[in-house]
């Protein structure tokens, strides 16, 4: 048996919502660290992520794009700059490709 698998109670508490970048710096201490200021419709002014897409994303190719992010995931502070939530992404040969809506949606919208 797989000792890894949660069951859906677990996965519920996971809060996964739609959020759309508004703004993107490099991060001052790290080489691979991008600071992307998100609009996740939850009325958080200046909400930031950080997150390893340098190399993989220009700024430019960020702004404006729809992510999927962990809502809920308690804040942690990356080489001196605080992250509040998690973006998804799939990694593959060396790739890392962000997961975003099919279609779009509104800043907020629930993964479901």
């Amino acid at each position: 048996m797989d000792t890894n698998l949660i069951t859906i109670d677990d996965f519920s508490r996971i809060d996964l919502r739609v959020a759309e970048v508004k703004s993107v710096e490099n991060h001052p201490n790290a080489d691979k660290l991008l600071i992307l200021k998100i609009d996740a419709g939850d009325g958080i002014k200046d909400r930031q992520l950080v997150a390893g897409l340098k190399g993989h994303y220009s700024p430019a190719e960020l702004i404006g794009k729809k992510i999927i992010i962990v809502n809920n995931l308690t804040p942690a502070v990356l080489r001196g700059v605080e992250s509040q939530g998690m973006l998804l992404a799939a990694q593959d040969a060396g790739r890392v490709v962000i997961l975003s809506p099919e279609k779009d949606v509104r800043p907020g919208a629930s993964i479901r």
